[in-house]
């Protein structure tokens, strides 16, 4: 058992922490709303600074929104960095840019401690089940040697490559997200203006090609109108803004992304930043003068 450092404890954070003391971990804790009294009543330790889980953890894992978030967390006043020793291990868990990121590892490797780059998919859902998706950029050591702790909070887990790479194929997995929400979201907003009752041709539709895991939670949440978080949609924008910068840097185009970033900024100016990302058919509804849920 090891002691593990957990900094981060939001709606995803939160129960990947617990599974790890569920484990037999000692967690050592920190957020910036404070930590919640389950984890310290379950037995984590509550620390004052990134920089005190530091010093009493082996291996740091963070989860914090954006990618400034993350450089605060290491290197700011009382971050890691402060409380890191030589042959200690970085794990972010955080979704943040791949180029940023692979600068994070570089200062980090410098003091003579591993990183980590191990963003996740699965939602709330697969946080509170361990049955995250978990997408790693690291060397092929410094994965064998997180694993079993990966193993404690997810089921589909991938050395992708180098730093950098498992953000990036996290960035891909919210295109595909994004654009699969939108494709749900046109598809019961057609039915159901045409007069079709929605509930019953998502049903119809989970037994043939059609058949998807965002039309099977997503599409229910649109029908039933159950749009809180979930993911939040700013926190979508923020991957887009992503891979919409990433593809300009490459020169290339992603023009169904930037149709879906747009419908998630429309969300936004109608005050849903903090909507569940499958509430992007609210967009759709304005244009169609219609809700998926009346038929």
């Amino acid at each position: 058992m090891s002691n593990i450092g957990f900094i981060g404890l939001g709606i995803m954070g939160k129960p990947m922490a617990a599974n790890l003391i569920k484990g037999g971990h000692t967690l050592f804790l920190h957020t910036r709303s404070g930590v919640p009294q389950e984890l310290t009543a379950a037995g984590g330790k509550a620390c004052a600074s990134a920089k005190e889980v530091a010093q009493n953890s082996e291996i740091i894992i963070t989860m914090v929104p954006d990618t400034p978030d993350v450089e605060k967390v290491l290197f700011g006043a009382e971050g890691v960095v402060n409380g890191l020793s030589k042959g200690k291990t970085i794990v972010d868990m955080s979704s943040i840019s791949p180029i940023e990121t692979k600068k994070f590892a570089k200062r980090i490797n410098e003091l003579g401690c591993e990183y980590v780059d191990a963003p996740v998919s699965g939602g709330e859902v697969g946080a509170k089940n361990a049955a995250l998706t978990i997408m790693v950029g690291g060397s092929q050591a410094t994965f064998d040697k997180v694993k079993p702790i990966f193993d404690l909070m997810g089921k589909n887990i991938t050395l992708v490559g180098a730093n950098g790479d498992g953000q990036t194929c996290k960035v891909a997995n919210q295109v595909i997200v994004a654009l699969n929400i939108e494709a749900v979201g046109e598809a019961l907003l057609f039915a159901s203006k045409a007069g079709a009752d929605p509930a019953k041709v998502r049903q119809a539709l989970m037994g043939g090609f059609a058949a998807s895991r965002i039309l099977e939670v997503h599409g229910e949440r649109m029908i039933k109108r159950t749009f809180d978080p979930g993911f939040r949609i700013e926190l979508h924008q923020k991957d887009l803004s992503l891979a919409l910068s990433g593809a300009r840097a490459m020169g290339m185009s992603l023009p169904n992304t930037a149709t879906a970033q747009q419908l998630f900024n429309s969300c936004v100016a109608s005050g849903g930043a903090k909507w569940d990302h499958s509430a992007l058919v609210r967009a759709l509804e304005k244009m169609a003068n219609h809700e998926v849920a009346k038929a």
